[in-house]
């Protein structure tokens, strides 16, 4: 079995300007920069033939290249159930066709629907009993936050390893919107 999911990796330039903006959250496990992506699709824990076949699916999306925007902070979760904050993305119809595209190659190699509605993100930090006080804080700190426009000209296939000090992502296969 292999832990999967489909990204638009951040540029460096971007991430590092998204690292500058991750202090000040008492116990946040910020995200490195290698971690900083807009997930498309998270498959999940699928078998080695199955991964193989997701593969064949994820290689046969077009589309084009396109470009993206980060723009505002906010979080995931309430009050004290509060357990990650993330910079936005704006909204952009070719991203929404791309995790479309991967969410059909899910279906097609027999993975079960999303069920959650795609809401396009990067992950900053993951929180555990943060005081909403200071999450308000950051997050009002940082709600200007704006990218300068991103190329994406590809998308990639990440595998992940969950470690106690966090996820371990690499890089399996890399899809180029022609």
């Amino acid at each position: 079995m292999i832990r999967l999911f489909a990204a638009v990796p951040i540029p460096q330039d971007i991430g590092l300007a998204l690292v500058r903006r991750q202090t000040g959250l008492d116990g946040a496990r910020w995200r490195t920069l290698d971690q900083l992506h807009v997930t498309l699709r998270f498959f999940g824990e699928v078998r080695e033939d199955v991964a193989r076949d997701l593969d064949g699916e994820l290689s046969a999306i077009g589309g084009g290249p396109f470009e993206l925007e980060l723009q505002g902070a906010g979080a995931f979760g309430e009050g004290d159930e509060i357990r990650a904050i993330w910079a936005g993305v704006v909204d952009n119809p070719a991203l929404k066709h791309l995790a479309q595209a991967c969410e059909s190659a899910a279906r097609r190699v027999g993975l079960k629907p999303e069920k959650r509605n795609y809401r396009p993100h990067v992950t900053l930090a993951y929180l555990r009993h943060a005081d909403p006080a200071k999450v308000a804080a950051w997050i009002q700190g940082n709600n200007l936050l704006r990218s300068p426009p991103m190329a994406v000209e590809s998308f990639g296939l990440y595998s992940s390893v969950l470690a106690k000090e966090g996820a371990h992502y690499r890089l399996e296969a890399e899809y180029p919107l022609r």
